[in-house]
């Protein structure tokens, strides 16, 4: 018996809230399940390994995400190309976009393998990774980069499933990697002693499986799209609307990550307890955000739809639904952080040091996610509209220009006799500072923009 809960959202009919609200639900009980990957490694080498080996993981994150930026660019493009031609009801034009994106696949795949293992240790040793880690982190990136293809193939092809209205596929595929994951883990690490190169080897396993499935979930919805090989032949038409529309999003992911880069250099410079405490509030943090994000990127696939079907009216309805939702679930982030916030930290280290200044960070930043829920709700719906540059503006401006320079100066500037190369807490305020002026940005352009204007389908 089919399960209407496990449909795909149409989202041009029915009230906007609990349309947004049963695509996000399924979702973000996703991305519960796809940050489970780097939480159990964080885990499991902090538990296995020792704290050294967690602060090799958590510094190696910013490097791999640099190169994840082929892969996001990709995949924001085919979610709304898919959102808009699905709401228009375009069954060719929706063929030969996937189809396009499985060509694109397959080429940031190998750009991001050739590139990743080239600039692994150079970068490593350019952003002052601590010797006693250096190894680790450099082992653990080259194995994931290795492993690219399973990665690209899952992150693009959740995202077209996600422009059709289908969250609950990937969260049960998520879900069965999630745990084949776990497993390999604790049977590399705890087992076989492979440290920090198992985690790595685990995950590109997992993220290779969740691929195979998404793929084989593609081929079976015949009833809205055409899946053949012709269909993979590089349409300059598709392909290039893919890359046009998602470019500014590859590029503002690229800036950010580029600015944490930069900044875990700063990090770096204070030595390997605040990189281990840092990679703790990271991994909570990375639970903590995820009904915001959640909230942003069914926005954009409900923008895109309803677009796409010429209902603009509806589209303004539902953002302020779905903003006003995304605020409330980011106060309730917020008084748990504070209330239970050393108790989840305490998962990943025995070490009390560490979870108190791990917890002194979360006190900073806890009031940024009421922020960040303004900034990726409206980005969203800017960028379902088709309107991917002024967010990349935002945030190029919010990460490039304040959170970067702002963490260098003010350290600098707090330099005294207690604190020689500065106060670390400087660098946590600089990005409140950073989200603050960031929502207050999204809330103009959401006013004020041309975002109504655009539209592929048009």
């Amino acid at each position: 018996m089919k399960i209407k809960a496990f449909d795909a959202v149409d989202m041009t009919v029915g009230t906007p809230w609990k349309q947004i609200l049963r695509f996000t639900v399924p979702m973000l009980l996703g991305n519960v399940v796809q940050q489970l990957y780097s939480t159990v490694d964080s885990i499991v080498v902090g538990r296995y390994v020792g704290d050294n080996a967690l602060a090799a993981v958590g510094s190696a994150a910013p490097i791999f995400n640099l190169l994840l930026v082929l892969f996001i660019g990709i995949s924001m493009g085919a979610t709304i190309m898919v959102a808009q031609y699905l709401g228009a009801k375009d069954r060719n034009a929706l063929s030969w976009t996937i189809g396009n994106c499985f060509t694109l696949i397959f080429i940031a795949s190998i750009a991001m393998t050739i590139i990743g293992v080239a600039i692994t240790r150079p970068m490593l040793i350019l952003l002052r990774t601590p010797d006693s880690i250096l190894d680790w982190c450099a082992n653990y990136l080259i194995i994931l980069f290795l492993g690219s293809i399973g990665l690209g193939f899952y992150n693009i092809l959740s995202g077209v499933l996600r422009g059709m209205g289908d969250a609950v596929s990937a969260l049960i595929y998520l879900i069965i990697a999630s745990v084949i994951n776990i497993v390999l883990d604790l049977l590399f690490v705890a087992k076989f002693g492979m440290g920090v190169s198992g985690v790595a080897l685990a995950t590109i396993i997992a993220q290779g499986i969740s691929a195979v499935l998404c793929i084989n979930r593609l081929r079976k919805m015949n009833d809205v799209f055409d899946f053949g090989f012709k269909f993979f032949k590089w349409d300059g038409h598709y392909a290039g609307q893919i890359i046009r529309l998602g470019l500014p999003s590859g590029i503002t992911q690229a800036i950010f990550s580029m600015s944490i880069v930069l900044v875990q250099s700063l990090t770096n410079s204070f030595g390997e307890q605040l990189i281990a405490a840092n990679v703790i509030v990271q991994r909570v943090d990375g639970f903590a955000v995820l009904p915001i994000f959640s909230f942003g990127a069914a926005l954009t696939t409900y923008a895109g739809q309803n677009i796409g079907a010429g209902d603009r009216d509806r589209v303004e309805k539902g953002s302020r639904q779905g903003l006003f939702m995304s605020l409330m679930f980011s106060v309730l982030i917020v008084v748990i952080i504070l209330t239970f916030g050393r108790g989840l930290m305490s998962i990943f280290t025995s070490t009390p040091e560490l979870v108190d200044l791990g917890m002194h960070i979360m006190r900073i930043l806890a009031i940024g996610y009421i922020l960040m829920a303004i900034i990726q709700a409206l980005t969203g719906v800017m960028r379902g509209a088709g309107d991917t540059v002024t967010p990349m503006w935002i945030s190029i401006i919010e990460t490039f220009f304040l959170r970067m320079p702002l963490a260098y100066v003010m350290v600098y500037l707090s330099r005294s006799e207690l604190h020689p190369i500065g106060n670390q807490d400087m660098i946590y305020w600089s990005l409140l500072i950073a989200w603050a002026i960031g929502a207050a940005m999204s809330i103009f352009f959401y006013k004020f923009g041309n975002w109504r204007k655009k539209g592929i389908t048009l």
